[in-house]
This record gives structure tokens, C-alpha cells and sequence, in this order.
């Protein structure tokens, strides 16, 4: 059984930046795809950034590009996204996911 939990989120002012981490535990995820999602209220859970195994390949929405980015350590099993620049509009919860995998999200607000 594979546990991923998020940490990292908070207030931020907008133009702030944070870093969200999500560590797995239970079994190694190092030869699978990991990605964030995220979902704000009232709205649909949506694709944020996702890095291929080795980390070389990634992948962002349009909406975040330029400002955030996606790494992982497959020694420590953690995938982190580093947010910066943040909007009003990247209030959401932020989930963690490899393959049917999901973390329970980390709330993240952009205050104006």
C-alpha cells in the first residue's frame, strides 16, 4: 500500500513563493510518473505538473508556466513543486498523485 502525503502548503502574499513536498512511503515510486493536481472551491480538480521517473521529462499547465516547477528525489522518494510568483487564482488544495495514487492535498491560499 503506497502513502503519499503533502506538506508545505500555507498563506502566502501574492507574489510570494512556496514549496510543497510530497513524500512517499510504503513502496518506491522512483520508476513512475509523479504529478501535482490541484482544486479550488468550487471547481474541478485540474492537472498542474507532472515529472517523468528519471526527472528529465516535465510537464505544466499553461496557467503555471515560467512560475512554478517540479523536481523529485528518488533517494528520499519525495516529489516537490516549487511555486513561484503566486496569483489569487493558485488558491487551491494541491494534491499529489502517482499512478491511482493520492495524497489528501495541502491548502495553499493567495492572499491579494
Amino acid at each position: 500500500q503506497v502513502q503519499l502525503e503533502e506538506s508545505g502548503g500555507g498563506l502566502v502574499q501574492a507574489g510570494g513563493s512556496l514549496r510543497l513536498s510530497c513524500a512517499a512511503s510504503g513502496r518506491t515510486l522512483s520508476n513512475y510518473g509523479m504529478g501535482w493536481f490541484r482544486q479550488a472551491p468550487g471547481k474541478e480538480r485540474e492537472f498542474v505538473a507532472s515529472i517523468g521517473w528519471s526527472g528529465s521529462i516535465t510537464s505544466y499547465a499553461d496557467s503555471v508556466k515560467g512560475r512554478f516547477t517540479i523536481s523529485r528525489d528518488n533517494a528520499k522518494n519525495t516529489v516537490y513543486l516549487q511555486m513561484n510568483s503566486l496569483k489569487p487564482e493558485d488558491t487551491a488544495v494541491y494534491y499529489c498523485n502517482s499512478k491511482n495514487y493520492w495524497g489528501k492535498g495541502t491548502l495553499v491560499t493567495v492572499s491579494s
